[in-house]
């Protein structure tokens, strides 16, 4: 690391902590040549290729908005989406890689929000998956049945248990 005072190119860390929720960290560093401190934050950062090939850091509020328009009008809140986009890059970043295609986002948002809601996950798959006939929406609502997610269950238990009162 250069030294902002001097120029010069070599510094000691003096201490090391995590900001951000972890995602960040902060350095206190001292100048091997002229003696001052100084302080560095260190943040990883998270590429997403396009299909164009250009890329881009990872935005938490793209994908929030991309699956804001699949849950309108759904029982959805701000923050199940802000959960929904941590989980997201959490998936993403845990395969260690740097680069990311596009391709692998949309799908890394297909099991959260299959579990936030069905509704809105048929939604978000028909148009990531381009459905083009009713016969695509027919099939994945035979494995939306074959395999309800967690919600549902606890959404149909809650319901069941109401109506035995």
């Amino acid at each position: 690391m250069i030294c902002p005072f001097c120029r010069f190119d070599d510094s000691r860390v003096i201490d090391s902590r995590p900001t951000d929720e972890g995602n960040q960290i902060r350095r206190r560093r001292e100048c091997t040549s002229c003696g001052r401190r100084f302080n560095t934050s260190e943040t990883s950062v998270l590429l997403i290729i396009k299909r164009s090939g250009a890329t881009e850091p990872f935005s938490r509020e793209k994908v929030i908005a991309g699956v804001r328009k699949a849950c309108q009008g759904r029982p959805v809140n701000d923050d199940d989406l802000a959960l929904l986009a941590q989980r997201v890059e959490e998936s993403l970043r845990s395969d260690g890689v740097a680069e990311v295609e596009a391709q692998e986002v949309g799908l890394a948002i297909l099991a959260p929000l299959r579990e936030l809601d069905e509704v809105a996950y048929l939604r978000y798959a028909s148009v990531y998956r381009s459905f083009s006939s009713l016969e695509d929406f027919e099939g994945e609502i035979a494995l939306l049945r074959a395999e309800p997610s967690r919600n549902s269950k606890a959404l149909k238990d809650s319901r069941t248990q109401e109506l035995i009162k």
